[in-house]
C-alpha cells in the first residue's frame, strides 16, 4: 500500500487481561503483535485491585518500554490493559496517548479506544458549556466525562447508558480498579475478541494475533453492542442495545489492509480472505505477463491469489525494509521521497525484461504508488499492469481510518483512464465492489463500504475531520517538539 504523508494510516490496537500474575508482561508482548495497528504511541495501565497506575509515551512499544528499563516491573499487577495508537482524532502528541487515566466520583478509570466517535465534538461542546475541562484533543476523553456526569453515575448500568450516547465506531477496553469492561459499537465496525490463557485468565484483544503472541486460545468475538466484564468471578456479558436490532457494518478494509495475515476477524482468516481477493481480481482483470509481484506487505496475500488463479509465476519483486521510520512524519517532501525509496526497493533481476503484474491492496492518493511504478520501470520492466484488490477509494472514512479529504483522493475526480495515466501504468484493474462482497463470507449488507460507495451507515456531519477538537492553538510541549 502507499505509505505517504497523505495516505491511509493504521487504526489502534487494544489488549486487556484479568487475573494473571504476569498481566503486564503479557500485555507488552500482545502490544508488540498489534504494532501494525499504530506506531505513534503506546501505553499500559495496570491495577492491583485497588489502584490504577499508567505509563504511556510517544513511539513504538519497544521505544516506550525500553529494554532494560524498570517500567514494566513498576507496573507489575495482575490486571492490565494496553494500547497502541495511530491518531484519527487529535494530533500525535503525548497529551493524546492512551490508555487515558482519569479519576471521578466512582474512582479511577483508564480507557483505551479504537475507532472514531463522530459526535465527540458536539458532546465536548455540551460538557464544556457546563464547566468540564478537557486535557486532551482526543475523542476518547468524552467517554470519561460522560461516565463522571452525576446523573449518569446514578444509573443502574452507567457504562451501558454512556455508550448509548456515542455515535460512530468504537471498540473499547476500560480498566477500573477491580475489573475490565470491554465494549463494541452496535455496528461492530472495528474488531474485538475474547481469549483465554492456559492458566484460565480471560483476555480482550483487537485481533487474534495478540492471543497467539501470548499463547492464549480464541474464545469468540465480542458481539456488536455487547459489554464484556472481566472480574474475580470470571466473564460476564450484557448488551446495551437489543441483540440483533442493528445490522452489522464491519469495516471490510480491516480484511483488505489493516489486520495482520494470521488474525481471524469477522469470522474468517485474513490471509485466506486476501488470497480469495487476488483470485477474484485475476478473473475480473486478467493480464498477459511473466511475473506477479506484490507491494509488500499487505498486497502479498492478494498477489499469491492472483498468481494461483492466473497461472503466472509469483515472485517478490519488491523488498520492504522494516527499519525505516514512518515516512509521513519526516520533515519535508524531499526527505519523505528518499525514505519511501529506502522502504520499498525493487529487485531488478525479477522484473528486468518482463511484463509485470503489480498487486496492491489499495491506492489512496497515488503519489507513492506512481513512484514505485517508476522504480519498476527503471529496473527494466517491459510493461506494468497494476491490479488493486479493492475498488477505487472515492470517499473519506469517518469511522477510524485516517484517509485524506475527498479532494485529495486519487479516484475522487478521475476516471480509470485518467488514473492509469497518472500512475503511468500500461493497464489498470480495480476489484469491483460486487466482486469484493462476493468474496466475503458474511452477507453483503453486513459490511461498511462507505469509502467506495459513499453510503454511510451511521449519519455523518460532513465537517468531521481529524483536528475537529483542536479549535485553539493552545498546546503542551513534549519530547516530539524537539525533533
Amino acid at each position: 500500500m502507499s505509505n505517504s504523508a497523505s495516505d491511509k494510516k493504521e487504526n489502534c490496537g487494544l489488549f486487556g487481561v484479568f487475573g494473571d500474575p504476569d498481566a503486564v508482561g503479557k500485555t507488552y508482548f500482545a502490544l508488540h503483535s498489534l504494532q501494525h495497528r499504530g506506531q505513534e504511541s503506546a501505553g499500559i495501565a495496570s491495577s492491583d485491585g485497588k489502584a490504577i497506575q499508567c505509563y504511556a509515551g510517544m513511539g513504538t512499544v519497544r521505544r516506550v518500554f525500553r529494554t532494560g528499563s524498570q517500567l514494566l516491573a513498576k507496573l507489575a499487577n495482575p490486571i492490565a490493559i494496553g494500547h497502541v495508537r495511530y491518531s484519527t482524532t487529535g494530533s500525535s502528541r503525548a497529551g493524546n496517548t492512551q490508555p487515558l487515566l482519569s479519576e471521578y466520583s466512582r474512582g479511577q478509570v483508564a480507557v483505551a479506544h479504537n475507532g472514531n466517535i463522530i459526535n465527540a465534538s458536539l458532546l465536548r461542546d455540551e460538557y464544556q458549556a457546563y464547566g468540564s475541562i478537557f486535557k486532551s484533543t482526543s475523542d476518547t476523553e468524552v467517554i470519561t466525562h460522560l461516565l463522571a456526569k452525576p446523573t449518569h453515575v446514578k444509573k443502574s448500568d452507567p457504562l451501558a447508558h454512556v455508550l448509548n450516547h456515542l455515535q460512530g465506531a468504537y471498540s473499547l477496553v476500560l480498566l477500573f480498579a477491580d475489573r475490565i469492561e470491554a465494549a463494541r459499537d452496535p455496528f461492530g465496525i472495528r474488531p474485538l475478541c475474547i481469549g483465554r490463557t492456559s492458566g484460565g485468565c480471560y483476555v480482550i484483544a483487537s485481533e487474534t494475533c495478540a492471543l497467539d503472541a501470548i499463547g492464549a486460545a480464541f474464545v469468540r468475538e465480542v458481539e456488536p453492542g455487547e459489554i464484556v466484564r472481566l472480574d474475580a468471578d470470571g466473564l460476564k456479558s450484557r448488551f446495551f442495545v437489543t441483540p440483533g436490532s442493528v445490522t452489522p457494518a464491519h469495516c471490510i478494509f480491516e480484511h483488505i489492509y489493516f489486520a495482520k495475515q494470521n488474525s481471524t476477524i469477522f469470522g474468517e482468516n485474513v490471509h485466506q480472505f486476501r488470497k480469495r481477493l487476488g483470485r477474484q481480481l485475476a478473473k475480473e482483470h486478467p493480464a498477459r505477463a511473466g511475473v506477479v509481484i506484490p507491494v509488500p506487505d499487505s498486497g502479498t496475500s492478494a498477489a499469491i491469489g492472483y498468481a494461483e488463479q492466473s497461472g503466472i509465476p509469483f515472485d517478490m519483486g519488491m523488498v520492504r525494509s522494516h527499519y525505516v521510520g514512518r515516512t509521513f512524519i519526516s520533515p519535508g517532501q524531499r526527505l519523505r521521497e528518499l525514505e519511501v525509496k529506502l522502504k520499498l526497493q525493487v529487485v531488478n533481476d525479477i522484473v528486468a525484461g518482463k511484463d509485470v503484474v503489480v498487486v496492491d491492496d489499495s491506492i489512496v492518493r497515488g503519489t507513492t504508488t506512481r513512484g514505485k511504478i517508476r522504480a519498476i520501470r527503471q529496473a527494466g520492466a517491459k510493461t506494468i499492469h497494476m491490479r488493486v484488490s479493492c475498488p477505487p477509494i472515492r470517499f473519506p472514512c469517518f469511522y477510524g481510518v485516517d484517509f485524506p479529504t475527498k479532494k485529495e483522493l486519487l479516484a475522487n475526480d478521475r476516471d480509470l483512464s485518467q488514473i492509469r495515466q497518472f500512475l503511468e501504468v500500461d493497464s489498470l484493474g480495480y476489484m469491483s465492489l460486487e466482486g469484493l462482497l462476493e468474496v466475503a463470507t458474511l452477507p453483503a449488507d453486513h459490511y461498511c463500504t462507505a469509502c467506495w460507495s459513499g453510503s454511510y451507515r451511521i449519519p455523518v456531519d460532513v465537517t468531521v475531520n481529524k483536528f475537529a477538537l483542536e479549535r485553539y492553538q493552545m498546546r503542551m510541549f513534549d519530547e516530539t517538539d524537539s525533533k
